[in-house]
């Protein structure tokens, strides 16, 4: 499978909601629309990893399913507000990266930042 970038999903995304005289919902019906996911997500994610069984009756869906489900409302309310999700993306990265490095035990051992050595 080919690798994507979020600039052509939310193209993509756009492209697919335009064929549709309604357009985009309102952010908060959208909202709405990505709490409701996040739910079936939460839902799928107790019954692979938590204590409660699927029901015999339920339909099966995987927690790759959700994720999608989430994704895509993601990309529709990104779209719909003008927020470019790889702007985003690059300056949380930079955010966590800043203020989370010393967060969790890291692998290389390194507890704080060390200050660069002057000559």
């Amino acid at each position: 499978m080919e690798e994507r970038s979020l600039a052509s999903m939310q193209k993509e995304v756009d492209a697919y909601i335009q064929q549709f005289k309604a357009g985009y919902f309102s952010p908060l019906s959208q909202m709405a629309r990505l709490t409701e996911e996040v739910g079936e997500l939460a839902r799928e994610v107790n019954h692979y990893y938590g204590e409660k069984p699927k029901k015999t009756t339920e339909a099966e869906k995987t927690v790759a399913e959700e994720l999608g489900d989430v994704l895509f409302v993601t990309l529709i309310m990104a779209n719909s507000l003008d927020i470019d999700l790889t702007q985003v993306f690059e300056e949380n990265m930079v955010k966590f990266n800043q203020r989370d490095r010393f967060r969790f035990e890291r692998k290389d051992g390194r507890k704080e930042e060390q200050e660069e050595q002057q000559p």
